[in-house]
């Protein structure tokens, strides 16, 4: 009785470790391919980058709303030569469902248009047939607070 009552409270533990576990490695996969995304954009590698995301991804800018197919079509009037991803938070409201939001510092140029500059950026990951794929994501430029006259 004293070797069943061990073994059920090892296996007891061992589940809520596991359990526990589980969504540290999740949010680390949630980074991962949210970081393959920005490199596979900045690499201008659209099949790489449309298998990461879902084909009904929905994303808004400053500039409107735009779609899986406008993202790729982007790619190839943007010029990104750098990017610095940091400050991550991933949050999953159930099972199915991943919230990332960290901080995106950028060196590129859209349509010839320098952006450079800090984003604050948000996406939506999902599962869907036990693979994460992205379905939203947003990004706001951080502006520089105003400077005061001297005097």
């Amino acid at each position: 009785m004293k070797k069943l009552m061990t073994y059920t409270v090892t296996a007891l533990l061992a589940t809520i470790a596991i359990s526990f576990a589980a969504p540290d490695n999740d949010k680390e996969a949630i980074i991962s391919k949210e970081k393959a995304a920005w490199q596979a954009f900045k690499d201008k590698k659209a099949d790489d980058f449309k298998k990461l995301l879902s084909t009904d991804l929905v994303t808004v800018y400053s500039d409107g709303m735009h779609s899986l197919q406008q993202e790729v079509d982007a790619m190839s009037k943007t010029d990104m030569k750098s990017f610095d991803l940091t400050d991550f938070n991933v949050v999953f409201p159930n099972k199915k469902t991943a919230i990332i939001t960290y901080k995106a510092k950028i060196e590129a140029t859209a349509d010839g248009k320098d952006v450079s500059g800090t984003y604050n950026v948000g996406s939506v990951w999902h599962t869907a047939n036990g693979q994460w794929v992205g379905i939203f994501h947003t990004d706001s430029k951080v502006t520089p607070p105003p400077t005061s006259p001297a005097g």
